[in-house]
């Protein structure tokens, strides 16, 4: 059972690093909806480690084209790796059903609207911008 389904029709922004950063994303939370325990708890590190990464890279985009809703986007990615390092923190001590709670109940309907709102609006500037740099 995929969590967040039709990446392709729905997801694709046009902007290849970031397809490429959400299709990660993507597989690792479709790939923890059926796992065991143990494989769960190492996806789910993976998973933070690529969104800390992921994030940090649109940050370096938003800055180098002088995105206008930086401070926006940021603060957004800075509550979602919060919540995902605060589920990891419970994930160590053994509170497995909790983080998988959170990957299952959360982060599909998250990604479907940060992907759709701040993420396209990111795009969309970064492709105008193409090129040109604010600094």
């Amino acid at each position: 059972m995929a969590l967040i389904e039709d990446f392709e029709e729905r997801y694709l922004l046009g902007v290849p690093a970031m397809d490429r950063n959400h299709r990660e994303l993507v597989d690792l939370v479709n790939r923890m909806a059926e796992a065991s325990s143990a494989a769960f708890a190492y996806l789910f590190n993976e998973m933070v480690q690529h969104t800390h990464a992921h994030f940090a890279a649109e940050e370096v985009m938003m800055r180098e084209t002088g995105f206008s809703a930086t401070e926006e986007h940021r603060t957004e990615h800075r509550r979602v790796l919060g919540e995902m390092d605060w589920f990891g923190s419970r994930l160590q001590k053994g509170h497995v059903a909790l983080a998988r709670s959170y990957v299952v109940e959360q982060l599909p309907s998250w990604f479907a609207q940060h992907a759709v709102t701040m993420d396209s609006a990111l795009a969309a500037h970064v492709t105008a911008n193409a090129g040109r740099s604010s600094g």
